[in-house]
């Protein structure tokens, strides 16, 4: 039978409760008479967030979208937070990691990969941004790509009680910039134009307001700055340059003497 925390309080994950691991088939079948299983309704979960978003996706869609009814889904599933959870650590399948074995391998250099790999996960599923601030994301996928930005963090030279603060700096850096990029596209989207074309309409905008331009000089020069390029490159080049802003302050860290204990001066 269905669980039966569908009703009850939300637990606080998945996989905390043991219900991460794979369900057996049913006997319920899809509209193309294939067995119904947990990871065809992930798969197809994950495929519909990317088409429309998070605040179109119901399981009622999702059940028309495999042919069967909302109660089959609810075989595999206890509930909705569950299958974002899933779907969650589904994409983080896509992540790449480096070699760990690789003793001559630059820390910065490892870095910069799985901060680019993250942040390449979250822009190509935008939703999974609103979702990592409401569920804890501790799937088998996702422990495995934080195991290796912890074993990165080890060869860095920061001191180990730092090291929590310094990826936090990194990771939330990266989900905030995110955050804000993949609002932007669903707002453009919303719109009806590009990402280029919308940013065009509000350079165009400011640059007719001459209040605008003359009490914030700065900020109508950098919208001017970047009016020629695309979207897409400039976002990749603030997010390279504060990346690299980020790992100078975790070396700055590593490197910054320690203040001598009370008494010893």
């Amino acid at each position: 039978m269905p669980g039966g925390s569908r009703a009850g309080r939300p637990r606080p994950s998945v996989w905390l409760a043991g219900a991460g691991t794979a369900a057996p088939k049913r006997k319920a079948e899809g509209g193309d008479g294939a067995a119904l299983d947990r990871q065809r309704i992930v798969a197809a979960t994950v495929r519909l967030l990317d088409a429309d978003g998070l605040a179109k996706f119901s399981m009622r869609r999702l059940a028309a979208d495999l042919g069967v009814t909302a109660m089959s889904v609810y075989w595999y599933v206890d509930t909705k937070d569950d299958l974002m959870e899933l779907a969650l650590d589904e994409i983080c399948a896509e992540l790449s990691t480096p070699d760990l074995s690789d003793e001559d391998a630059d820390w910065r250099d490892q870095l910069r990969g799985l901060a680019t790999e993250y942040r390449d996960l979250l822009m190509a599923h935008p939703w999974a941004s609103q979702l990592l601030g409401r569920y804890l994301n501790i799937g088998p996928r996702s422990m495995t790509f934080a195991e290796s930005t912890l074993a990165v963090m080890a060869r860095s030279g920061v001191a180990p009680e730092k090291r929590t603060g310094s990826l936090a700096a990194l990771f939330q850096f990266i989900y905030g910039f995110c955050t804000i990029e993949a609002l932007h596209q669903e707002r453009s989207r919303a719109s009806g134009v590009s990402m280029d074309e919308y940013f065009r309409q509000v350079t165009e905008l400011v640059a007719a307001r001459p209040e605008f331009t003359e009490n914030y000089g700065n900020a109508g020069e950098l919208l001017r700055d970047g009016g020629d390029e695309a979207v897409s490159t400039l976002r990749r080049e603030t997010f390279d340059i504060a990346l690299e802003t980020v790992i100078a302050g975790m070396e700055a860290l590593r490197d910054r003497a320690e203040p001598p204990e009370a008494g010893n001066v």
